[in-house]
């Protein structure tokens, strides 16, 4: 079973509008609404691939309650920790000449609601996955993923993690099978650009040493490389398309990654597979669907190439 944790998700409400005036009152000619949160579009997508997926995190308050009822109707399981006060936030995404998101603080995360998510992360068994991905809410300590790592390291987890620099730095003492760093976190990570192939690869080596199995390099629409555990570095361009929304492009790349890889252990598919997924979603207004990824998928000229 594959897990995906968000500890602090959101609904998205996003207002379309040709131009936006700071300090002027301003009108959008469309809103949509959707779930938020860097784990939830994991499942999101892993459900399209026809991949069974449970999401965890916390929620609040009645937005807490129209968060679950979204992910319900959409057909994601979920099994969210609800907290006694506070309310799931909301973060406002305006879509203009420029995009301009609002994001809202977390509610508070009490001990005892704290203790309620572990006893859920306690169910996994081994060989399962958890996918920790996003921010963490201020009320929780910093280190809350390595937290988790560390107490479920006893079993034979499959550690998932996406995250910033010192988050990430934090977790590779506990060998997660993959993180997923795109190339501006990598330069941020190693303090300087990164200009060639070369560079990048050593870079996501230099994080293997330090315990990454596996390191994803997303290279937004340049592709991406796939630094394996196996020795193997696989590099592809992605597929061609026009770019609507790059929100939640990284979170489709990481769960067609899992679902390509846990179809076949072929690390080439799941790179495939997951430019595909990324891809469908950058040129989609939302997540991608299962025929958007398809088609990219049967029709994409990738050329996924072992470049090592």
């Amino acid at each position: 079973m594959i897990y995906t944790l968000t500890l602090n998700p959101a609904i998205d409400y996003v207002l379309y509008s040709p131009e936006c005036i700071p300090g002027e009152i301003n009108r959008s000619e469309n809103e949509k609404i959707y779930p938020g949160g860097k784990g939830i579009n994991v499942s999101a997508i892993l459900k399209e691939l026809g991949m069974q997926s449970v999401a965890l995190g916390f929620c609040a308050g009645y937005t807490g309650t129209m968060l679950y009822e979204m992910l319900k109707s959409e057909n994601i399981d979920s099994d969210f920790v609800m907290l006694p006060e506070g309310m799931t936030r909301i973060n406002v995404k305006i879509k203009s000449k420029l995009e301009t998101d609002i994001n809202a603080n977390a509610p508070h995360v009490n001990s005892v609601s704290l203790e309620k998510l572990f006893k859920k992360l306690d169910l996994m068994v081994d060989g399962d996955t958890l996918v920790l991905a996003g921010s963490v809410p201020k009320s929780l300590s910093p280190t809350i993923y390595c937290d988790i790592m560390a107490l479920f390291k006893r079993k034979n987890i499959r550690f998932v993690v996406d995250a910033t620099k010192d988050t990430l730095i934090a977790s590779l003492k506990y060998k997660p099978f993959l993180i997923k760093p795109n190339n501006f976190e990598l330069c941020e990570i190693f303090g300087k650009n990164l200009e060639n192939t070369h560079e990048i690869v050593a870079a996501a080596k230099e994080l293997q040493k330090k315990g990454a199995q596996n390191v994803l390099v997303s290279l937004g629409s340049n592709g991406a490389i796939l630094v394996c555990d196996d020795g193997n570095v696989y590099m592809s361009d992605a597929p061609k398309g026009k770019v609507i929304n790059t929100t939640g492009a990284g979170d489709s790349m990481v769960a067609g990654f899992l679902a390509g890889y846990s179809k076949t252990e072929d690390y080439s598919y799941a790179l495939k597979l997951g430019l595909c997924c990324g891809s469908a979603t950058a040129f989609s207004e939302s997540l991608a669907s299962k025929d958007s990824i398809e088609s990219l998928f049967n029709q994409a000229m990738i050329d996924v190439r072992n470049v090592e």
